[in-house]
Parts: structure tokens; C-alpha cells; sequence
């Protein structure tokens, strides 16, 4: 059987971070085997070991992997216009019907964080990382406290809204989600 070369298996490690990523969020960590990850990105489960050295190094990489996908455009923009407009998207998709709906995709730390809190050390300081990083994309001013607090608000909104059995009653928590953001946040509509 041919090796596979460099660009192949980064493609398959990528791959794997990305399924990974997804089925962690929806799943949980706990309740997904390597099997299901490997599965998910079409390759088999003696391949992964190539790529990592265990559950909870990938684990850590699949986490931080997806942070770095949710933070791209506020972390990427350059202005103070730009910066504020990404924030302020951010926001408003993150208190969303479709994000209370889409953990996959969601914020990794608002599946995540509490089995995060109780996981390997690795995984933990990615955890703490995201928080850092995402609390200073979501400080408008000088207080980083704003930003943290944001979060906060922005995280437990979410997870409450999870625990809703309609639609309507999860708006009714993104509702006050987004009061108390725009008594946190200098820029975003009350």
C-alpha cells in the first residue's frame, strides 16, 4: 500500500479536527468514541493514531480548531468600524434560535465548557484560552471586565435557552439575553 504524503494527511488530520469538532459539540465529549470521530471523517480508527496521540490530545486540537472558527472574522478585522460590526454579528448570531438549535457549529465553549472543566489539563487550558480570547474580541472599551461579563451573559443565555421545549420560550431567554448585553455592551441596541 502506498504511504500517504504529507499534503494527504494533513488533509485527513484536518479532517478529523473538523469532524471532531462537530460531533464533540453535538454529542459531548464523554458519549463520542475515536471510532465515531474516525467514522465521521471517513477514515478508520487504526489511522488515527498517525495523527494524535490519544482521546484527550485530540480532544484539545478539535476544540481549539473550532475556536479558531467561530473567532475568525472578529479576531480578523482591523478597524475599529470593522471590529465593532464583527462584535456586534457575533452577538447577534450567537443569541440566535439557530445557535440555541445548532450546537455542531456553535460556540465550542457553550456545548463544551463544562466537560471541559472536568477534563484533561490540556483540554482545560484550551478551554481557558477560548475565554481569554473570546472575552477580549467582546470588549468594546478599556474594561476587559466587559467583555468576560458579555461572555458570561452570553453563555448562560445560550444554555438556558437549551433547556427550552419550544422555540418561544427559548426567544423569551434570548430576549433577555440580549437586554442584558445591551446594558453591558456600549454599542448594541437595548
Amino acid at each position: 500500500m502506498p504511504r500517504m504524503s504529507e499534503a494527504e494527511k494533513r488533509k485527513s488530520h484536518n479532517r478529523i479536527l473538523e469532524k471532531a469538532g462537530e460531533i464533540f459539540r453535538e454529542r459531548g465529549v464523554e458519549t463520542t468514541s475515536v471510532s465515531d470521530v474516525m467514522q465521521a471523517a471517513g477514515l478508520t480508527h487504526g489511522g488515527f493514531y498517525r495523527h494524535f496521540k490519544s482521546k484527550d490530545e485530540l480532544v484539545a486540537a478539535a476544540f481549539r480548531t473550532a475556536v479558531d472558527g467561530v473567532l475568525a472574522d472578529m479576531e480578523a478585522a482591523d478597524t475599529g468600524d470593522a471590529k465593532a460590526a464583527a462584535r456586534r454579528d457575533y452577538i447577534d448570531t450567537y443569541l440566535s434560535l439557530c445557535h440555541v438549535g445548532s450546537r455542531g457549529d456553535g460556540c465550542p465553549l457553550a456545548a463544551l465548557a463544562g466537560e471541559l472543566n472536568r477534563g484533561a489539563p490540556d483540554a482545560r487550558r484550551e478551554g481557558y484560552d477560548a475565554l481569554q480570547r473570546t472575552s477580549a474580541q467582546l470588549t468594546s472599551g478599556d474594561d476587559p471586565a466587559q467583555g468576560l461579563a458579555t461572555l458570561a451573559l452570553m453563555l448562560g443565555t445560550v444554555t438556558l435557552a437549551r433547556l427550552a421545549d419550544n422555540d418561544a420560550a427559548a426567544e423569551t431567554m434570548l430576549d433577555a439575553g440580549r437586554k442584558g448585553v445591551g446594558l453591558i455592551q456600549d454599542d448594541w441596541p437595548v
